[in-house]
This record gives C-alpha cells, structure tokens and sequence, in this order.
C-alpha cells in the first residue's frame, strides 16, 4: 500500500494514495442513492405521524439525521480524490460534528425504536404513556441535546484539523491523540455503541420470547416484528461495529511507525458507517408495512403517469401520421 506519512511536534497524518478512485467511487455511489432514499424516507415517516404514530416520530429524525450526513458528505468527495483539505479549518470541524452527530442520534433512535416496539409488544398496557406522540418528540429532542453538547466537549481543533504549508488534512488525523479525544472514544465505544447494541439486543430477545408464547399473536406479525429487530441489530454491528473498534485501537497507536498497518483498515471502516444512511431508509421503507404501502402506491403511480405519457404520445404520432 502507497502510504505517506507525515509527523510533525504537534500531529501525525496520513495520506494514502492507494485504492482513491475506489472509495471515491463508492462514495458517490453511497450519495446518488442516499438522498433520494432518505427524501422518501421523510415521506413515509410523515405518514406514520399523520396517523398519531409514536414510532414515526423516530423514523423522521432518522431520516433528517441521515439526509443533512449525505449532504454534508459532498465535502467530503472533494477531499477525497487530492487528499487535501481546501475547505477550511471551521467547515471541517463542522463536517466532523455533523458526523459524529449522525453516528449517536442514529444509534440512539435505533435503540428508541427497538424499545418502543419491545413494549408495545411485552408491555401494551403498562407503557401507554410511553407510546405517545409527544413523549416521542421529548425523547427525540432530549436525544439532540445530549449528543450536541456530548460532541461539543469532545471535538477539538487539534484532533479534527491540521495544516502546514499548503498541505492540510481534516478529520484523517491518527496520532497522537490528545487526552480529551482518548478519553472520547472511549466513551464512543461503550456509551454509543456497546449500550445501544445491549439495549436493541434485549429488546429483541424480549419480543422473541413474548411473541413464542403469546398464540394469539399474528404469525405474519410475529415474523415482521422479529425480523425488524433483527436486522436492526445486524445494522449497528455491520454499519457502527468497526468504527468503533477502530478507535479503540487508535487508542493504542501512538507512534506514526506504526500507523501504517492501521491506516487501511481505518478508513474501509469508515466506509461501512456510511452505509448506516442506506440502510435506515431501506430497513423502514421495506419492511414495515405503512413503508410498504407506501412504496407501493407510488410505484403504482409512476406506471399509471408512464401509461399516460405513452399513451398520449401515441395518440398524437398517430394523428400527426
């Protein structure tokens, strides 16, 4: 691998030349799919709140989460290919947050959502309260404010950008660390991705048990709600699972001789947690039911306007002939 290393008293980078054309390519492909998915995303999530569904609360914070990602990761297709940041110290610092924010309000409406659905299935009766509209909204704005203000004392100039000369870099910056950003991804790993993982974990196995024993449970149901969950937790592992093991490692990379074997590794596992924005609109679109019927009355509606179209320009060829 083509790597370059820089190291200076303040930072240590890397640049790696190999594999570019790859994920720039890969990248685009993440962002032509992404906005118009999570655009309809927002569609059907205002669907489940026009019918005083909790749950669509959740969805449509999911899906503006992952559509300001995708827009803010444009930016990111212009560093990838020179491998120079030309953007600036402020808007690369932004363009972190904005990750990072993506990254745990994701997870964390990923967890409200396993635990809605866990009792509204173990537990119908005793958390009505829970399943409402409005306690939706203040969990979901409590869930913002926590992870703005957790990404506002963790992110640092130092960590996010560097520069010299007419060489700058954001965000690709291994070591060493500072001591707020080890401390940082440690609380990442465990209270962003260890804790959402237990809690969708339990609340799957939870419904699994309840629906077994419950016969009066719908069979189709009983599959659709497994299989949500499931893949739910599949998701965060796939998408969140190596992000997060890579910061921990970093941790352990202190010396730029060794950031080599590391750098590869780092940046396929970024890769993967993009993929956490085509996976929520496809996940939510597809497989409940309100996605769908949805997916569906507009795919109905674009053959029926496609009929139309053909059959109008038939008819004025033929009265032209």
């Amino acid at each position: 691998m083509d790597s370059t290393i820089t190291n200076n008293t303040n930072s240590c980078t890397a640049n790696s030349s190999v594999q570019r054309s790859s994920f720039l390519l890969f990248y685009m492909a993440v962002v032509a799919i992404a906005i118009p998915s999570n655009t309809f995303f927002l569609y059907v999530s205002w669907q489940h709140i026009r019918r005083r569904n909790e749950l669509g609360v959740y969805l449509f914070s999911l899906a503006l989460s992952d559509l300001t990602f995708t827009v803010c990761f444009i930016l990111w297709l212009d560093f990838l290919w020179p491998g120079v940041w030309i953007h600036g110290r402020y808007v690369c610092v932004l363009s972190i947050y904005i990750l990072f924010t993506n990254f745990y309000t994701s997870e964390a409406l990923l967890c409200c959502i396993a635990v809605d659905r866990y009792l509204a299935v173990v537990h119908p009766l005793k958390c009505r309260w829970w399943r409402k509209v409005s306690t939706a909204a203040a969990v979901t704005v409590t869930i913002w404010l926590l992870v703005v203000c957790f990404n506002t004392s963790t992110i640092s100039w130092e960590d996010s950008y560097h520069e010299k000369k007419n060489f700058s870099v954001c965000f690709d910056i291994f070591s060493p660390l500072s001591a707020t950003l080890l401390r940082a991804n440690v609380m990442r790993f465990f209270l962003g991705f260890i804790i959402p993982v237990l809690l969708v974990f339990f609340s799957t196995w939870r419904i699994c048990t309840a629906v077994k024993s419950n016969q009066a449970t719908d069979k189709q149901e009983q599959k659709q709600i497994l299989k949500l969950l499931t893949l739910v937790l599949l998701g965060l592992l796939f998408c969140f699972g190596p992000i997060h093991v890579m910061m921990l490692l970093r941790i352990l990379v202190n010396d730029c001789r060794n950031i080599t074997w590391i750098l590869y590794p780092y940046k396929i596992s970024v890769a993967l947690s993009s993929l956490n924005c085509l996976a929520d609109p496809l996940l939510y679109c597809f497989i409940t039911s309100t996605g769908q019927a949805c997916a569906s009355a507009m795919w109905k509606e674009h053959l029926h306007l496609t009929n139309q179209n053909k059959f109008a320009l038939s008819i004025t060829t033929h009265t032209t002939l």
